[in-house]
C-alpha cells in the first residue's frame, strides 16, 4: 500500500511550499545602493530635466511648466548670509500621541517621522523611524504647488521658506486635533498657508494649501504630492524562511486596484496615467506611506527619478485663483503601520496592502478570530493556542473519523502481517486481500491523510497572518519567546514539536512496507529541522495541534482496542 507514503508526502508538501516561497517575486529585490545625503542638503532639489513631469493640462513634458519637483536651488544654504536668519529653527517638531514629526520650513515637507508605539527593534526601545533623511537613508513625504505660478515649481528661483508661530507643536491631552500652519507670501503678494492637520490616535495626515490672492493678477498652480525614497533596504524587514515582504510602490486605480512597481520597474519605465478615485503607496514590511488624492479629483499619477532617488506621486489639474479671491486644495497622507481597519476606512482597497497571500479568504477570518482572542486574554501566544483549539473543534469529527480508521488499522495489524507472510511475493493478491479486510472491518485507508490535508491551508494561512500582521511584530509570549513572528531563539518549541510528533507517530499503525515504516519514523526529525526556522507562533500552533491530536487519538485508540480485544482474525 502507498497510503503512508501519501501521508508523508502531504506533510512534507506543507514545508516544501514555504521553502518555495523564498523564491517568489517579492523576494527578488534589486541590489542596494546607499545614497549619500546630509540633512542640510537640498530636500527637494531636482536634477535637471530628468525630474520634469507632465502637468495634466499640458499633455507633454515641457521645461519650466512640466515640473514635478521643487526648484533646483530649493535647498537654501546656511552659508548664504542673506538666508541665515531665515534658516533659524529650520525644522519644526510636531508631537502627537502616535507621532514625532519633523517638518522642514524650506518647502514645508515632512522629513522625519518617529512612530511612538513601535520600537525600532527588539534590542532598541527607541521609536521606529519611518520617514528619515540621513547620510545612509532618504525617505520623504513631499507636497507643493508647481506649475505656472507655483512657488515650488521650476519657475521659482528658490524653494519657499515658510514661517511658523513656533518651532514645537504638541497635541495636548485635552485636544483631539492638532493644526500646524506654515505661511509664505510670494513676491506678487499671494499669501499661501500650508496646513497640516493631525488627529489623536490616527496616522492620517491632512495636507491643505490655503491660497489668498491679494495680488492684481490671476494666480495659477498645480498641487502635487510625492513620496521620495532611495533604494536602501527595508530597515523593518524580518525574513522568515527566506521570504521577505514586498518593498516597492503600489498604485490603485478603479481599473486595476492593486498594481506593483518594484525598483527595477521604476528604473525601466515611468508611470504616467490619469486616475480618479485611486491612491499610491510605498510598502515595506509592516509599514507604508501613502498619498490619497481627493476621491472626485482627477490626478496625474507619475513616477520619475531625481538622481539616485525615486519620486512617486501625483499632480492635480491647475487651480486658478482670481485677484481678491481664495481657494483651498490638498490631499490626505498616511504614514504608519499596516492596520487593516485604519486603511480600509481611508480608501478603497488600501487594506490590501496587508497581503495575506492567495489564501486570504482563510487568513482574514483567522486574523480576526486571533485578534478577538487577544482582546479577551491580552497575549498573542495564548490567542494562538485558543485559535488552535477552535480550529481543532471545527474539524473534531473529521479527525475522529480518521483516528478511528487508524486505530482499527492498528488493531488488525497482526492480520496484515499474516497477509504479508502469505502473499508477500504476490503484490496484486496481497493488495486484494488487504482491501477485502479493510472493507470487512469498515476501515478507510485514506482516512489518515485527511487531518494533514485539512491542516495544510490553515497552516499556510496562519503563516501569512503571522508574517504580515504588524500587531504580532515583537509580540511576546512567555519566558524566552519575545517575538512570535520570528523563530524561537533557543529552538525549544521546535524540539517540543518534534517530540510530540514522535509520540503521535507511535500511536499510528506501523506500515507493512519496511521502507515506508522507516520514512514515517524519520518524519519527526525532518519536521523538527524545518520548523527550527519557522516563526515561533506557527510552531506554537503546530505543537498545540499535536498535543490535542495526541489526546484525541489516544482516547479513540484505547476505545477501539477495547472493542476489538476479544475479536478473532
Amino acid at each position: 500500500m502507498d497510503i503512508k507514503r501519501i501521508v508523508l508526502f502531504a506533510g512534507l508538501a506543507i514545508v516544501s511550499y514555504l521553502m518555495v516561497l523564498a523564491w517568489n517575486e517579492d523576494y527578488h529585490q534589486p541590489a542596494t545602493e546607499q545614497v549619500a545625503q546630509t540633512e542640510n542638503a537640498s530636500i527637494g532639489a531636482g536634477n535637471g530635466s530628468s525630474d520634469e513631469m507632465v502637468l495634466p493640462e499640458s499633455g507633454t513634458e515641457a521645461s519650466g511648466e512640466g515640473e514635478f519637483a521643487t526648484p533646483e536651488t530649493g535647498g537654501l544654504s546656511a552659508s548664504n548670509s542673506a538666508d541665515t536668519e531665515k534658516l533659524a529653527n529650520r525644522y519644526l517638531t510636531v508631537t502627537t500621541d502616535v507621532y514625532e514629526l519633523k517638518i522642514d520650513r524650506v518647502g514645508g515637507n515632512l522629513v522625519s517621522s518617529s512612530l511612538l508605539d513601535y520600537d525600532k527593534s527588539l534590542d532598541s526601545k527607541a521609536p521606529l523611524k519611518l520617514l528619515t533623511n540621513t547620510a545612509n537613508r532618504t525617505y520623504l513625504l513631499e507636497s507643493g504647488l508647481i506649475g505656472q505660478d507655483g512657488p515650488d515649481g521650476r519657475n521659482s528661483a528658490k524653494a519657499p521658506v515658510f514661517s511658523a508661530e513656533r518651532s514645537e507643536y504638541t497635541l495636548a491631552e485635552d485636544q483631539d486635533q492638532l493644526q500646524i500652519d506654515l505661511t509664505y507670501t510670494t513676491d506678487s503678494g499671494v499669501v499661501i498657508t500650508k496646513r497640516y492637520e493631525l488627529n489623536r490616535d490616527s496616522y492620517q495626515i491632512d495636507v491643505r494649501y490655503l491660497i489668498d490672492n491679494q495680488s492684481d493678477n490671476a494666480w495659477t498652480s498645480n498641487f502635487t504630492g510625492k513620496i521620495v525614497r532611495d533604494q536602501s533596504p527595508d530597515p523593518t524587514a524580518q525574513a522568515s524562511m527566506g521570504v521577505r515582504a514586498y518593498l516597492g510602490l503600489v498604485v490603485s486605480t478603479p481599473e486595476d486596484p492593486y498594481e506593483k512597481y518594484d525598483f527595477e520597474n521604476l528604473s525601466e519605465e515611468r508611470l504616467n496615467k490619469q486616475v480618479t478615485g485611486g491612491w499610491l503607496a510605498f510598502l515595506q514590511h509592516y509599514f507604508l506611506t501613502a498619498w490619497v488624492p481627493e476621491p472626485e479629483q482627477p490626478a496625474q499619477f507619475q513616477t520619475t527619478q531625481r538622481g539616485d532617488l525615486y519620486v512617486m506621486g501625483f499632480v492635480y489639474p491647475a487651480t486658478t485663483v482670481a485677484p481678491g479671491e481664495t481657494a483651498e486644495v490638498g490631499a490626505t497622507a498616511y504614514v504608519g503601520p499596516k492596520i487593516i481597519e485604519r486603511l480600509e476606512s481611508l480608501a478603497p482597497n488600501l487594506d490590501r496592502t496587508v497581503d495575506f497571500g492567495w489564501l486570504f479568504f482563510i487568513s482574514l477570518p483567522l486574523f480576526y478570530i486571533l485578534k478577538w482572542f487577544h482582546e479577551v486574554v491580552g497575549n498573542w501566544g495564548v490567542s494562538i493556542i485558543l485559535l488552535t483549539v477552535l480550529v481543532k473543534a471545527v474539524f473534531f469529527h473529521l479527525s475522529a473519523t480518521s483516528y478511528r480508521s487508524m486505530a482499527k488499522m492498528r488493531a488488525v495489524a497482526p492480520q496484515l502481517n499474516r497477509l504479508k507472510e502469505l502473499y508477500g511475493d504476490d503484490r496484486q493478491r496481497m493488495s486484494q486481500e488487504m482491501m477485502a479486510l479493510y472493507k470487512r472491518e469498515k476501515i478507510n485507508p485514506l482516512g489518515g491523510c485527511l487531518p494533514i490535508l485539512v491542516q495544510m491551508p490553515v497552516f499556510i494561512s496562519l503563516y501569512w497572518v503571522l508574517f504580515e500582521s504588524v500587531q504580532l511584530r515583537h509580540a511576546p509570549f512567555f519566558l524566552w519567546i519575545n517575538d512570535l513572528s520570528q523563530m524561537d531563539p533557543y529552538f525549544i518549541l521546535p524540539i517540543l514539536m518534534g517530540a510530540s510528533m514522535f509520540i503521535q507517530m507511535h500511536l499510528n499503525p506501523t506500515p507493512p512496507d519496511p521502507m515506508q515504516a522507516k520514512l514515517m519514523k524519520a518524519m519527526p526529525l525532518v519536521f523538527t529541522v524545518f520548523f527550527l526556522w519557522f516563526p515561533a507562533g506557527l510552531v506554537l500552533y503546530w505543537l498545540t495541534n499535536n498535543i490535542l491530536s495526541i489526546t484525541q487519538q489516544w482516547y479513540i485508540t484505547r476505545k477501539i482496542e477495547a472493542e476489538t480485544a476479544g475479536k478473532k482474525y
